[in-house]
């Protein structure tokens, strides 16, 4: 695995995870760009500063957590330099970096153990883009 400079965010419903995942990645440059506690907040206060940075190239990758991934997904989409992949286990995290080069995992905590969102973390790291035939494909994904 490559160590990659990566920005982590959320909501309420993923500061738990936020928290277990940063100490999962100690090695790596993490950039928390909260929420930092768990109050109730509004998850594209979050999501939009990590897209920003990772789009900007600041950070190489990003994790989002939101209780479903929808919305922190639906948020960072909207940057165009994003490809911020919904993944629920190890084989969709690796293909959407090795088939879309997605560029931030987007993880759904109230539907995987934190183990799993560590484990989905270092899939979605440990894969590299395939290039060849999706290439193309991923060229079309912006507007």
């Amino acid at each position: 695995m490559e160590n990659y400079s990566i920005a982590i965010g959320g909501d309420h419903a993923g500061y738990e995870y936020k928290e277990f995942i940063k100490e999962a990645l100690a090695g790596y440059s993490v950039k928390d760009f909260g929420p930092f506690t768990d109050s109730s907040v509004d998850y594209p206060d979050f999501a939009h500063p990590v897209a920003k940075a990772v789009e900007e190239g600041t950070y190489d990758l990003g994790i989002l957590i939101c209780g479903s991934a929808n919305g922190v997904a639906m948020t960072a989409n909207k940057h165009q330099g994003i490809r911020a992949a919904i993944c629920w286990n190890t084989e969709l995290a690796a293909l959407s970096r090795q088939h879309n080069n997605a560029n931030i995992v987007c993880i759904p905590a109230r539907f995987v153990s934190k183990e799993d969102a560590v484990s989905i973390v270092r899939a979605f790291l440990a894969a590299n883009f395939e290039g060849g035939r999706h290439e193309c494909r991923v060229h079309k994904i912006m507007c």
